[in-house]
């Protein structure tokens, strides 16, 4: 379970003023020294994240934050970092000193919580001091705690990848070309977790780079076709219409319980004119290549689809905008190292600023007119 991707992890982030204990508990959770502990303030000056499984509940993401009480300027950024903390943490553990209570910066917490709908635990700490809570240097109390993170932690997912779409001995096509956007010697994130979602079911999965594809489907019918994006222009030509075709950045969106918002944010790019912003999002950060899908492709895509010019932003890894009023459209990577819940605020912070979003498969079937097809096999979702 260690090598289990961050983005299926629990986050569980620790909040909580300085020297509450936060560290120390997260050492005493994880059975070992995983954040530095000191009793001077302000030692944890950045979030620190450390992957662990946590049993019984499995793979989580412990997330130490400075202190919410640092008063000073560079204090205050670091809060500011700390809260965006929030937007992937699916469990929060406020961390209080009980030997001194909660305070009003405590009582603020609480109250972000339960406005953003994050599960959490007010976790008192030095019970060897007070009888109170829990104690990370006696140890009393932390496996209790770790078998209640354990009852209400459990992440609940509405939707599998794509193993509720096929049946044991079905046979399934992952298209993956190998040019030189691909890395060397491993296939990327999402083709892995596509593809052992099909075979925990019991089916197979066959993959083929879009030159031997037509060969493929002379040899063998499959129950579905899953293609990398960039391509989609390509399969769709080979692949018979009486075969579903889907891509993996449109599974990773129904994972994640954005497609519905995800497709009809395309059916916006018909109305981009020169001069307008489009923000391009990446989930994670790497060495952009000669071709690149989204700083080369998909714009090219879109002029060549429009007529006009757009201007262009770009983000990466845990950058995101949270003012997004200035554009007019924002096309998302397929967030394989995006949580759920960093999807959902992503979302959701579009939506309130009345911005259409979409994603990268998405946007490329649409421009490729071929969105109608690959939403075959997901009409429910979208009813």
């Amino acid at each position: 379970m260690n090598k289990s991707p961050n983005s299926h992890r629990l986050h569980i982030g620790i909040f909580g003023r300085q020297n509450a204990g936060k560290s120390s508990l997260i050492n005493a959770i994880a059975g070992q020294d995983a954040a530095i502990v000191s009793n001077v303030k302000g030692t944890t000056t950045d979030p620190v994240f450390k992957s662990m499984e946590l049993l019984p509940l499995g793979p989580v993401m412990l997330i130490d934050t400075p202190g919410i009480d640092d008063t000073t300027e560079l204090g205050e950024k670091r809060i500011e970092r700390s809260q965006k903390i929030l937007r992937r943490t699916d469990l929060a553990l406020l961390v209080v000193d009980s030997t001194v209570g909660m305070n009003d910066d405590d009582k603020r917490m609480v109250e972000l919580f339960v406005k953003k709908g994050i599960v959490h635990l007010v976790v008192y700490t030095k019970s060897d001091l007070t009888g109170k809570g829990v104690s990370s240097t006696t140890g009393e109390g932390i496996q209790e705690l770790k078998e209640e993170i354990a009852r209400i932690g459990k992440l609940e997912e509405e939707y599998p990848l794509v193993s509720d779409m096929l049946s044991a001995g079905d046979m399934v096509v992952l298209v993956v070309p190998i040019d030189s956007s691909a890395p060397k010697g491993r296939l990327i994130l999402p083709q892995q977790q596509v593809m052992r979602d099909i075979i925990d079911i019991g089916a197979v999965a066959i993959v083929t780079q879009p030159e031997q594809l037509a060969q493929m489907l002379k040899l063998s019918s499959p129950k579905l076709v899953i293609t990398d994006s960039q391509v989609f222009g390509q399969v769709a030509k080979v692949v018979p219409l009486h075969i579903p075709l889907t891509s993996f950045s449109i599974l990773l969106a129904r994972y994640k319980g954005i497609l519905k918002e995800v497709v009809q944010g395309a059916h916006t790019i018909d109305d981009i004119k020169t001069g307008d912003k489009i923000l391009i999002a990446e989930g994670c950060t790497h060495n952009r290549q000669c071709d690149d899908i989204g700083t080369v492709k998909i714009p090219r895509w879109i002029e060549e689809k429009t007529g006009a010019k757009p201007v262009y932003d770009f983000t990466s890894g845990g950058d995101f905008p949270s003012d997004l009023s200035k554009y007019k459209l924002i096309i998302h990577c397929g967030s394989c190292m995006q949580n759920t819940r960093e999807m959902q605020y992503r979302k959701n912070t579009a939506v309130y600023a009345a911005v259409p979003i979409t994603n990268y498969g998405i946007a490329v079937s649409y421009m490729h007119g071929i969105l109608d097809r690959i939403m075959e096999p997901f009409l429910e979702v979208l009813k």
